[in-house]
């Protein structure tokens, strides 16, 4: 997802006593770091009275918090993760936000963990902006008027590359580029499993939400071998734009906000429709089951999802506004540039949706093992 020139590093190691982990916040364009071990981790520094929004970078931008400024005058506290493996562990291992950004696969295992809360539904200004489609998610609803989780934005995963490059792959798109000894250290991936451990499976032919036990084993020699062929495997959005733009990279497993931002630059790259279809995924917001300011949780989901929200959304990381209304500010055309259609349902049923994988402890853990060299 579309990241500022400020890296994110995220190590976790697993070890005996506990977690480790490194990673970079932000608080309104002032980048601190924090560690956090298996002890509850310090919090990203501003007002401790403000909620601390834990998410994904691109999404503690101004615009999605605006709103809330504008009621309570002060801006919420941010802190970042590169991925939700990364950040689940660390809520496991005592960190306390308020506000968290996961994508639908991720928030039943939070929800298990006894990590989130229920919303009311009822007290949300955009609620009722939010297509039905996206509100049956299988369970994201507790009853009628609380949900686990809030919808933000729609969108998929696919693999970029560059048409030049690698022109043998136009007209015949297959993520096996990812494997072809021509490109060997020419290719690069994502951190979380959900992304690239899902669309490797997939590109052999293999449903990674069901796996039998043979093709556990078939993907792991896969995944080794990824892993030795990338030039890198990363969650920062400029990294992965900035190697396909130089030619360092020829493709890389990415959401679609890459090939967007590229084409805008007049890069020579495609996104990749492979037979099946792209990954679709929706995210979202979950309220941390020990957050105690409700009222401002509540205002914070519904700046995340106001109409200036969802249009820079829209317009500067190419994603599908939960919220909407604003599409009647678009064109069928303007929307198409942006590679959506006004069917929220078609889209995400037009490619394989990420669903929650089974026995996903262990596939983090050994695809942790093998990113360090295991």
């Amino acid at each position: 997802m579309n990241r500022s020139l400020l890296a994110v590093l995220a190590i976790i190691v697993i070890a005996a006593g506990g977690y480790y982990f490194y990673m970079q916040s932000k608080k309104t364009g002032e980048a601190t770091t924090e560690a956090a071990t298996g002890t509850p981790a310090a919090t990203a520094e501003g007002d401790d009275s403000e909620p601390l929004l834990f998410t994904f970078e691109d999404w503690t931008h101004p615009a999605f918090l605006a709103e809330y400024k504008a009621k309570y005058g002060k801006d919420p506290r941010t802190a970042l993760w590169a991925d939700e493996d990364e950040a689940f562990a660390k809520m496991r291992a005592g960190y306390k936000p308020d506000v968290m950004g996961p994508c639908s696969y991720e928030f039943g295992r939070w929800q298990e963990a006894g990590l989130i809360q229920p919303i009311d539904v009822t007290k949300l200004k955009y609620w009722k902006d939010i297509p039905d489609y996206l509100k049956n998610i299988p369970g994201m609803m507790k009853s009628e008027t609380e949900a686990w989780f809030i919808p933000q934005y729609w969108a998929n995963t696919s693999v970029t590359y560059r048409t030049d490059l690698a022109p043998e792959y136009v007209g015949k798109e297959s993520w096996k580029i990812l494997f072809d000894p021509k490109y060997k250290g020419k290719v690069a991936g994502l951190d979380g499993v959900d992304d690239t451990v899902t669309l490797i499976a997939k590109t052999w032919d293999i449903d990674p939400y069901n796996m039998t036990p043979e093709q556990w084993t078939f993907l792991q020699g896969k995944l080794r071998e990824f892993v030795a062929a990338a030039r890198f495997i990363s969650s920062d959005e400029t990294s992965l734009s900035q190697g396909l733009a130089s030619g360092e990279i020829v493709a890389a497993i990415t959401w679609n906000q890459t090939p967007a931002s590229l084409k805008k630059e007049g890069k020579p790259v495609a996104y990749m429709t492979p037979p099946g279809g792209r990954f679709t995924y929706v995210c979202g917001l979950v309220i941390h089951a020990e957050s105690k300011n409700l009222e401002k949780d509540y205002a914070l989901i519904d700046s995340s999802i106001a109409p200036g929200a969802m249009k820079h959304q829209f317009d500067e990381l190419s994603n599908g506004p939960a919220n909407i209304t604003i599409f009647a500010d678009y064109t069928d055309e303007q929307l198409a540039e942006h590679g959506f259609s006004r069917d929220v349902e078609a889209f995400l049923k037009g490619g394989t949706f990420q669903a929650r994988l089974k026995n996903k402890d262990e596939i983090v853990k050994f695809w942790t093992e093998i990113r360090g060299g295991g």
